[in-house]
């Protein structure tokens, strides 16, 4: 009788298989769910400031009138943020996440698999921003920094309150696939021991031996948070979009 029962109670059916696990380790999941956000999304946000800080050094020119020292120190800012891009651009990020982390535990540094794994967000998503940035200040027409710089403003101001202003705008599309693409590339961080939703599905999975229905699983939630998030970043690129810049220059004139 009692074998009878839990027959009946077993699922039959992929979908079955999947509402049921999804039901009894829902806490994993949410918790692993949580985790994957947090990586994602400190990580995308310090490597956004860390891209924009790299391509401002590789948008600098060195200026014959400049004195030695600067050119000196600008020359090996541009090599250093150079061997950075090249290297994190370079390898993949599986790699990255293994050389991180037990490179600086074995240094002595008892860093946690999730600091890890956000150092290597950020490292790889500055990289990837750094180039991004870089072709967004030179999207900018020459006539505004050359404008900017013919009213008194220095090239760090002109850079802040010009340029980056508005390379901002047409950087946004870019950034919005970085983050979803760090939201989803936090799988692979499972193989330093962050539990994020990857694996969390592996340990759900491995209890009935059901990889397959556990790993659909994610794949849901993993297609809810991007389409989210998509949708979000859309909705700030259209708020972005406006032409309240050019409104604030007309009402300048007007009031002149």
């Amino acid at each position: 009788m009692t074998s009878g029962i839990l027959a009946s109670a077993t699922p039959t059916s992929a979908v079955g298989w999947m509402m049921f696990i999804a039901k009894k380790y829902s806490n994993l999941f949410i918790q692993g769910t949580l985790i994957t956000l947090y990586v994602a999304v400190v990580g995308t946000i310090v490597g956004f400031i860390l891209g924009y800080l790299i391509g401002i050094i590789e948008d600098i020119k060195i200026n014959k009138e400049d004195n030695i020292i600067k050119k000196i120190l600008v020359r090996i800012l541009k090599i250093i943020s150079m061997i950075y891009v090249e290297l994190f651009r370079g390898t993949p990020m599986i790699v990255q996440g293994m050389i991180v982390y037990y490179g600086l535990r074995q240094g002595g540094c008892e860093i946690t698999s999730v600091a890890a794994g956000i150092l290597v967000t950020v490292l790889n998503t500055g990289a990837y921003m750094s180039e991004t940035v870089r072709a967004g200040i030179k999207s900018i027409d020459v006539g505004q920094r050359e404008g900017a710089l013919a009213l008194g403003m220095s090239p760090m101001l002109t850079m802040f309150t010009v340029i980056l202003p508005q390379a901002f705008k047409n950087i946004i599309p870019e950034m919005a696939n970085t983050f979803l693409t760090n939201l989803k590339m936090t799988s692979v961080l499972n193989v330093i021991g962050v539990s994020e939703l990857f694996m969390m599905a592996k340990t759900a999975g491995g209890t009935y031996y059901k990889y397959f229905e556990s790993y659909l699983v994610i794949a849901v939630i993993y297609l809810v948070l991007c389409f989210f998030f998509n949708r979000v970043f859309l909705l700030i690129e259209k708020k972005m979009a406006t032409k309240s810049d050019y409104v604030l220059a007309v009402e300048y004139m007007d009031n002149q």
